[in-house]
């Protein structure tokens, strides 16, 4: 029998209820692990292999902020939040993008993330700030600026190398593909992605810990108003680090105490996602039940007549 299976327990369920009436299913599977990569915790396949897609900005910019261009260009803690976003394109958030190259003297033409259909800049991408924080340190280190995005150059090899580190592994063997901005990211396990998460929260470097406050102190920067990891951070004040991916990944690291969770949800659904994490996170005691509350009434209880049913939990494995 393989780990996989040895390991595997029932999936989280989530229904679309209209007035009761079962609509629309999901199916979501999740990990908790510590820093040393131990699994604690499980639903569904927590070796369940999946795109982390933009829940890696964090881990983009602790590559580029220790190569020390956060002192030589005076970045703030504002700066480093934007560039573990995935923004809304905001004249806040814009501008904030634009501030990390001005202060590099970078013009923002360098930028390679698409202009967003309806948007009239690079500045706007959800992605921006990830990619002014790339060609930051790439300035800082004298590396070039056309290529950056290439898996080859400089600034990818040491967020691979970063990765390879935190999980223990060969940075060659961690599969990378594009993503839709254009820079890679990696295939990874649940509970890679969990042992990353718990890294971020544990405190256990100086970067890390400039990471977590930057994006904690500023929510409205990661995601923008009304945004999942906005709220949770907000109501949680300090407590979890929180970052969405695409297609149904949502990962969440406890601060101060080593430990990180991971979810994918199978059929890549916002919602369902939402709401899986914020059941998980009830079971787990990382939310208060007045937290949990105010996350329910926008994430769960989506109108007085259509709701979504969370079914299922984390087993000890």
């Amino acid at each position: 029998m393989t780990r996989a299976k040895q390991l595997r327990t029932t999936e989280i369920d989530v229904k679309l209820l209209r007035e009761g009436i079962a609509e629309s299913q999901h199916r979501a599977e999740a990990a908790v692990c510590d820093t040393r990569g131990r699994l604690l915790m499980g639903a569904g396949d927590p070796s369940l292999s999946a795109f982390v897609r933009s829940a890696l900005k964090p881990f983009q910019a602790l590559a580029a902020i220790s190569t020390g261009m956060v002192e030589r260009f005076g970045l703030s803690n504002r700066d480093l939040a934007v560039m573990c976003a995935s923004h809304q394109g905001s004249i806040e958030q814009a501008r904030q993008v634009f501030n990390i190259l001005w202060r590099c003297d970078i013009d923002p033409s360098a930028l390679q993330c698409p202009v967003p259909e309806g948007k009239e800049s690079r500045l706007q991408h959800n992605c921006s700030g990830k990619h002014a924080g790339m060609l930051a340190a790439c300035l800082h280190q004298g590396w070039p600026l056309a290529d950056y995005m290439e898996r080859n150059h400089p600034i990818q090899q040491a967020i691979a190398a970063k990765l390879g580190e935190l999980m223990g592994m060969p940075p060659q063997e961690i599969i990378a593909v594009r993503d839709d901005c254009g820079v890679p990211t990696y295939l990874m396990q649940l509970e890679q992605m969990a042992t990353l998460y718990a890294h971020l929260g544990s405190g256990q470097s100086l970067e890390m810990e400039r990471i977590v406050r930057a994006m904690t102190s500023h929510p409205e920067l990661v995601a923008g108003e009304g945004g999942f990891d906005t709220d949770l951070m907000r109501v949680t004040a300090g407590q979890l680090v929180s970052k969405s991916g695409a297609e149904g990944i949502q990962c969440v690291g406890r601060v101060g105490e080593g430990l990180g969770l991971a979810v994918k949800v199978l059929d890549g659904a916002k919602r369902a996602k939402y709401a899986t994490t914020i059941h998980l996170l009830v079971q787990l005691g990382w939310l208060s039940p007045e937290a949990a509350e105010s996350l329910a009434s926008r994430y769960i209880n989506l109108s007085p007549f259509k709701r979504l049913d969370i079914i299922g939990e984390l087993k000890m494995l």
